[in-house]
């Protein structure tokens, strides 16, 4: 389903019910799709909501704002909109770092915060050379499976592997 934030459309799925819910928060290169085999396996016993943040997936693009505080509001005003009253948030990687930003403005309702292998709530500092590698690290096919390789202990299964191809070359510029 779509909802509009702000001037943004964002791709929203939700399955199951129960509560408290679960707010997915996809990694830098991820999508609302990162989290399709955790939801399956939580459906059945909490309203699991999992989405593209901005640029990602389905979701459209800002001009400029990709700023850790511009993703942590509008997760914020994606859970006014869905009226969710009790949630935990879920976050991984940079999805991670969004979670903790806002938990720490204690939103109403926030249960509890998970979190999967995520970024320093601070920022890093980076050599020039690792910065650009980040920077390039999703401009092809290659560059997303070098990013795989050094980033996981072992390979996905195939499937997922072109799922996270396909996710990371989808963002926007």
């Amino acid at each position: 389903m779509k909802y509009t934030i702000g001037n943004l459309t964002l791709n929203v799925e939700e399955q199951g019910t129960g509560e408290p819910s679960l707010l997915f928060l996809h990694y830098w290169g991820g999508s609302l799709r990162t989290w399709n085999k955790v939801v399956e396996r939580l459906q059945s016993s909490f309203r699991c909501i999992a989405y593209d943040m901005r640029g990602w997936g389905q979701s459209d693009a800002p001009e400029n704002g990709y700023s850790i505080s511009d993703l942590a509001d509008e997760a914020a005003s994606l859970i006014r909109v869905l009226g969710l009253t009790r949630f935990v948030l879920v976050g991984h990687s940079m999805g991670g770092k969004v979670a903790q930003l806002l938990a720490s403005r204690r939103p109403a309702g926030l249960e509890g915060v998970v979190l999967v292998a995520p970024a320093t709530p601070t920022p890093t500092r980076f050599s020039e050379e690792m910065r650009e590698g980040q920077i390039h690290a999703y401009d092809s096919r290659e560059t997303v499976l070098q990013a795989v390789q050094f980033l996981s202990a072992r390979s996905p299964a195939p499937d997922v592997l072109e799922q996270i191809v396909e996710d990371s070359l989808r963002g926007s510029p």
